[in-house]
């Protein structure tokens, strides 16, 4: 079987491998162009699916926009079987994703059709849910609203931030491309499930504002608010005028006062109430500053029980 892989985040990486390690014919893969980094934005940066392919000899493929008609001829000419998508960054169209002879698979990092959409890991975390997962599925043009070929659960874990659900939801995504690979490879028709409408749920892109803590909301919301959104986009207050990120976040119910009101700074995290109950937040990062315990933040005068957050 002839697969074309498509992605471009670390979160590609681990099915990438796995496609690798078991001996398939990746003959080729498409990613993001390289990016720009430092402060002259003059450093290119290849994507670390990129990365791989160049150590593993595979042809890189690197459009500034997929729909471009003479890379639908590149693609052509490589006559793949099957293509699969994960966290590639770009809509396909569907010349494209119909263009293999099996079609296009995509990894989704959720149990559809809950959480469709950019941002389901840190949707799943906010919504409290207790199960999250991965779905194989077969692409179409609509968002995310393809068959179901494969799905496999794991529980969200407590104290689970998004980075470490992240990782967790990769491996098991790759775990399940394998199976599904496997399947095809041997004959076996894999049930194609088409998604329940009536359940859809949405998990819109992430920006800057969506992470900005309310202080006003119960502590267990901005608990998982804090979870959720560590590493990435990063939780942030406002601490003495300073945009602050926030991070290693656990709940204390029995407190309260007014919402931001930092009512303690203990060796394990400084105590903040919210609308009701509080939390411990055990680190904070000053914009322009590296990241600091709460406890060491105090005793250098930058943060005190006088301080609200807001």
């Amino acid at each position: 079987m002839r697969i074309l892989f498509w992605g471009t985040p670390e979160f590609a990486t681990p099915p990438l491998r796995a496609l690798l390690g078991e001996g398939h014919d990746v003959i080729g893969v498409v990613t993001q162009p390289d990016r720009p980094q430092g402060r002259s934005r003059s450093t290119l940066v290849p994507s670390p699916v990129k990365v791989i392919a160049e150590e593993e000899g595979i042809p890189v493929f690197q459009p500034a926009q997929p729909r471009d008609p003479e890379f639908l001829e590149t693609l052509r000419t490589l006559a793949p079987d099957l293509s699969v998508v994960v966290a590639y960054g770009h809509i396909l169209s569907r010349a494209i994703i119909d263009l293999p002879t099996m079609g296009t698979w995509n990894i989704h990092a959720s149990l559809l059709p809950r959480w469709r959409g950019a941002a389901p890991i840190q949707a799943t975390i906010l919504a409290g849910d207790a199960e999250s997962g991965v779905t194989i599925m077969r692409m179409v043009p609509k968002l995310d609203a393809g068959a179901i070929l494969l799905q496999a659960p794991t529980p969200v874990l407590p104290d689970e931030t998004g980075g470490e659900l992240t990782e967790r939801l990769s491996e098991l995504g790759a775990l399940a491309l394998i199976e599904a690979v496997t399947l095809a490879s041997l004959g076996s028709a894999l049930t194609e499930t088409p998604q329940d409408e009536a359940h859809v749920t949405y998990a819109p892109k992430l920006d800057r504002e969506s992470a900005r803590i309310r202080w006003s909301a119960p502590a267990v919301e901005v608990a998982r608010a804090i979870r959720a959104y560590d590493p990435r986009p990063g939780a942030w207050t406002t601490l003495r005028g300073v945009d602050t990120r926030i991070s290693g976040v656990t709940l204390v119910p029995d407190l309260a006062d007014a919402p931001g009101t930092v009512l303690a700074v203990e060796e394990h995290g400084a105590l903040v109430a919210c609308g009701t109950g509080a939390v411990r937040i055990g680190y904070l990062q000053p914009a322009g500053k590296r990241r600091m315990a709460a406890l060491d933040l105090a005793q250098g005068r930058q943060l005190s029980t006088a301080d609200v957050l807001s």
